[in-house]
């Protein structure tokens, strides 16, 4: 593991569009920023730009909300479109409040709303718009590496982060929702410790700490700076994929 760690945001990132492609994009900027990828890189990229890349937009103008939509935006005090787009894109709504929606998002991982706002996308009042989550982020993650290698002959390993709030405390955190090129997890367990006890369940979550980490430089509101390159971590390669994250329904001590 590193002793040190580098966090460099990319900066001047253009605003992205549907259509564009994102590893392309990153390998412009890196060269704007006179950066040069080294060999056990990682890349940290907020799901938004692969969202806007992949036009995951939806016109609330183009949602009819069905009865289950209609009694929880009255329950949790929302726009029932919103909520039917919501619901397209859950497998179960775990909890209701005025405000929230806790939900078990199709890939698997429980967030607030199915991740699903308004927040840094361009909009209208008048014609609003939601932004989804990637549809296969692990594959974004995937595509995203193999077109960085591609242009540059580094092969990044690939984080797509996103904000999402912990059952038992205040506040956001980034998290990883998809992987490339990195075990999302390190096994320690039957490790020693400094005392030469054995480890029975130390299980650090490394891409989400370096999704966190990266969040702590891209900012949440206005920073324009949703590309970190993190350096110095040195991490094996895997292709475990972001799901090895989720604890499995039967040892989830919140639902």
């Amino acid at each position: 593991m590193a002793t040190r760690l580098e966090l460099i945001a990319l900066e001047g990132f253009p605003l992205v569009e549907p259509g564009d492609n994102p590893g392309q994009l990153i390998v412009d900027s890196l060269r704007r920023n006179k950066l040069h990828l080294q060999p056990g890189d990682v890349l940290v990229v907020a799901q938004k730009i692969v969202s806007k890349a992949e036009n995951r937009y939806v016109r609330l103008a183009d949602v009819e909300p069905g009865a289950e939509a209609i009694a929880l935006a009255v329950r949790a005090d929302k726009d029932p479109r919103q909520v039917e787009v919501m619901l397209s894109e859950s497998r179960e709504v775990i909890r209701v409040r005025p405000g929230v929606i806790i939900v078990e998002h199709r890939n698997g991982y429980v967030h607030a709303n199915a991740g699903i706002d308004r927040s840094n996308i361009a909009n209208s009042p008048e014609d609003p718009r939601v932004l989804l989550l990637p549809v296969d982020p692990d594959a974004s993650a995937r595509a995203l590496r193999a077109t960085v290698a591609e242009l540059t002959g580094v092969a990044p390993q690939v984080i797509i982060n996103d904000s999402a709030g912990r059952a038992w405390r205040h506040g956001t955190v980034g998290i990883a929702i998809g992987t490339a090129g990195i075990d999302p997890v390190r096994n320690q367990i039957g490790e020693q410790d400094l005392f030469g006890n054995v480890l029975q369940v130390t299980e650090p979550a490394i891409a989400d700490e370096l999704a966190a980490a990266a969040s702590l430089v891209m900012g949440q509101s206005t920073e324009g700076l949703p590309v970190v390159l993190a350096r110095g971590m040195l991490l094996p390669a895997s292709e475990a994929g972001s799901a090895r994250l989720i604890r499995e329904r039967a040892l989830d001590l919140f639902r």
